[in-house]
């Protein structure tokens, strides 16, 4: 079952590629918290990583945060194994947070099915936008940039022109 609009984010308390633990506690005065479930091996994801940076580095003086999770069993998946994960932060350059979701606890919370996902929250950690970054898996395609249109809404105390948008990825590798 997926998160709702409206309902508050559940907490977490994760490893982050860093080296450090992060919690939702620790974004606490961000007015805008984005969560995108992520992995390495998805064609999608790929694709849009250079977006994510891009997004963080365009709010980051506005106060927004965006992190990315990683909840594919890599048991069955390697690639998404924490160790590649820090790999591929550092060879990507990462601008934001890259947790890792082990025990896949924190999918079963939110109930993310694609890579990527976003799920939108403000400052009061409330859902209020859940789908896609934007409407394209090809940048030079991009028409309607969702996550982008909800974070200006969402800092300039508007709501979200979408507040649904379909997720397109890969699915969630799930134990």
């Amino acid at each position: 079952m997926t998160l709702q609009l409206g309902n508050e984010a559940p907490p977490f308390s994760l490893p982050g590629v860093d080296g450090s633990v992060h919690s939702l506690d620790e974004y606490g005065n961000a007015p805008a918290l984005a969560v995108i479930w992520s992995c390495n091996h998805c064609p999608y994801v790929q694709a849009w990583e250079g977006r994510m940076s891009e997004i963080q580095r365009d709010y980051e003086s506005r106060g927004a945060r965006l992190v990315a999770i990683n909840s594919n069993d890599a048991a069955r998946y390697p690639e998404d194994s924490f160790e590649e994960m820090k790999a591929r932060a550092s060879r990507e350059g990462f601008a934001f947070d890259y947790l890792h979701d082990e025990d896949q606890a924190v999918a079963g919370a939110y109930g993310p099915s694609r890579t990527p996902e976003v799920f939108l929250f403000d400052a009061s950690r409330r859902l209020v936008y859940h789908g896609a970054i934007d409407d394209s898996r090809d940048e030079r395609a991009v028409g309607t940039t969702y996550l982008r249109d909800a974070l200006d809404a969402l800092l300039e105390d508007r709501e979200p022109p979408a507040v649904q948008t379909e997720p397109v990825g890969c699915s969630i590798k799930w134990r």
